[in-house]
This record gives structure tokens, C-alpha cells and sequence, in this order.
């Protein structure tokens, strides 16, 4: 026989029909060939095996030894060329996959928690690893598949790689409740700058942002004394205390002991952005997960019921 390599797996599909037909003719139509094309190809098989494969009969021939001993070796090859060609199905119910997400704190609250909420029950066998989002990294952690997707927002994206929005973020003003400024259903801007404000700081350690933007627009200011770099953390501090702090709608979205208003002034809100590497960006599984983060970032209010 000659080397592999040099084999034409159309000869293997027609060996496959002449085996199955045991009639040229039969076996030219069902390829789609001439029967002049059939004939050509069997003698191409008698040389690259170096044996007859089939002998004349009464009706049509009959295959040789050596054919019926090729004969369930070369249905194994075909098939797996098949299912190498064939789109791989993804069943969630029995996968047992790891999806890697890295996100800020924020949208690990916002995002994270009803994509899982909606994962489980359609996935119980999956697993999710939750990562910090590091500035910088993401594409090359991608490229390597250390992480399966990012939360990002548009501007903090690198060019290369696929994005999909999942919403547009507003934010609002937030007190706890009872605090002496709750009774009003808005803040004054008066009132709004005269509070005692936290906030949050992406990088750390900051104490102006696109709130404060805002207020220098309009001639005004606030004074800003606690800044954390953890949003997740603002919610027990407007709890225990008589601060304010602008934060993302979604973030505190049916909590607890907190009061939620519209702010005094137009702070401009953010868009959040699902980011992953072409790598991924046809595997079955991987969309079917982007599919379901989408769904899942959709409905606010039932982003709100489920946290009640």
C-alpha cells in the first residue's frame, strides 16, 4: 500500500459505496460520479492496496478477502472525518466546563450574580471563576485563556477583540434610610452639596469623579471624605452614617436600609461591554454562556426582584 499521506480520501468514500453497493454503477450514483469516474477510482484502489477488492460475480462482484477486512477500518475513518466536520453540540445540562469571568467589584454584583442566578438551574454542572479585571491584561489573558470574557466599558477595549453591550448604567443618588435628607424624594442641589459624600474610586485612593465633573460645570462642588476603591463596600457605609454617595443603579438595586433618588444634576452614566478573543468567538459553549449573560443583563427589575 502506499504511504497514507499520499491517499485521496475520495477514494476512501468511493472504496466505502463499492463495498456497500458491490456494483460500480450503483455505487457512481450514490457519489454523484460518472460510471467511467468509478471505474477509474477502483483501479486507483486496486493499486494503492495492491489487491483486486472485488472479483466479477453473475450479479455485479463480490469483494475479496482483503476488501472485507478493510471494509469496518474504513467506516471507522469516515465517520470521524464526519464528526471532525460536524458543528460540536453543547448540552448544558451535562457539561463540565470552568468560564472564567474578570470583572470589576461592581460588575461582579451587577453582572455576576443573575448570570449565575439564571446559570445554575440550566447548568448545574458548570463552573464559574469570578477574577478581579486587570487593567491592561485582558487582552493578553484572553489570547491565552486565562480568562473566558471581561466586563469592560467601550473605551477600556481593546480594538482586537470582539464586544457585545450588555446595558447602558445610569447612576443615582444614595442615602440610607432614615437619614434627616431622605424625606425629600430629590435632593435640592443645595442640599445634594452640602452632604457629607463617599465614593467610589476605580483606581484607589481618588476623591474626584465624573460627579464632580459635573458639578464644576455648573459652578459648584462638594466635599468628598471617604473614597474606597471597592464599590461593594459603600452600601454599609451609607448605612451606618449620614454620607451620600452617587452609585451605579444597578449596584443597589433592591437593597435594604437604602433610599435611591435621581441626582440633582445630570451625571453621565457608563456603558457595560461583555469582551472575548476570537478564540472563542464560534465555540458552542462559550456563545451559549455569552447568550445567557445577555439575558441575564437585560431586565433590571427582575435584576431587582431577584435581590429581594
Amino acid at each position: 500500500m502506499k504511504d497514507i499521506r499520499s491517499m485521496d480520501l475520495n477514494l476512501l468514500k468511493a472504496l466505502d459505496a463499492l463495498l456497500d453497493e458491490c456494483n460500480v454503477t450503483r455505487a457512481a450514483a450514490r457519489l454523484g460520479l460518472t460510471q467511467p469516474a468509478m471505474s477509474g477510482m477502483l483501479t486507483r484502489l486496486r493499486e494503492s492496496f495492491g489487491d483486486p477488492l472485488f472479483a466479477r460475480a453473475q450479479r455485479g462482484m463480490v469483494p475479496t478477502q482483503r476488501a472485507l477486512d478493510l471494509a469496518p477500518a474504513i467506516k471507522q475513518v469516515l465517520a470521524g472525518i464526519d464528526a471532525l466536520l460536524q458543528p460540536p453540540v453543547f448540552d448544558p445540562t451535562t457539561a463540565r466546563l470552568t468560564f472564567t469571568i474578570a470583572a470589576t467589584d461592581y460588575a461582579l454584583r451587577a453582572i455576576a450574580v443573575p448570570f449565575l442566578s439564571a446559570l445554575k438551574p440550566l447548568a448545574p454542572h458548570m463552573r464559574v471563576a469570578l477574577v478581579p479585571l486587570r487593567n491592561g491584561q485582558v487582552q493578553t489573558q484572553l489570547e491565552r485563556g486565562q480568562i473566558s470574557l471581561a466586563l469592560l466599558s467601550p473605551e477600556n477595549t481593546p480594538p482586537d477583540l470582539h464586544a457585545r453591550v450588555l446595558f447602558k448604567e445610569r447612576y443615582v443618588c444614595v442615602l440610607r434610610a432614615g437619614h434627616p435628607a431622605a424625606t425629600a424624594r430629590k435632593l435640592t442641589l443645595k442640599q445634594f452639596c452640602a452632604l457629607d459624600h463617599a465614593l467610589g474610586s476605580y483606581e484607589g485612593g481618588g476623591f474626584h469623579g465624573v460627579t464632580d465633573d459635573a458639578l464644576q460645570k455648573l459652578g459648584q462642588r462638594r466635599d468628598v471624605t471617604v473614597s474606597v476603591k471597592s464599590f461593594l463596600i459603600l452600601p454599609d457605609i451609607l448605612r451606618a452614617s449620614d454620607m451620600v454617595a452617587v452609585l451605579p443603579s444597578r449596584l443597589v438595586a433592591g437593597m435594604a436600609g437604602l433610599v435611591v433618588s435621581e441626582p440633582p444634576l445630570d451625571v453621565p452614566g457608563f456603558t457595560n461591554t461583555a469582551v472575548w478573543h476570537a478564540r472563542t468567538h464560534n465555540d458552542p459553549a462559550h456563545r451559549w454562556l455569552r447568550e445567557l449573560l445577555v439575558k441575564s443583563c437585560a431586565d433590571p427589575e427582575a435584576l431587582s426582584a431577584h435581590r429581594r
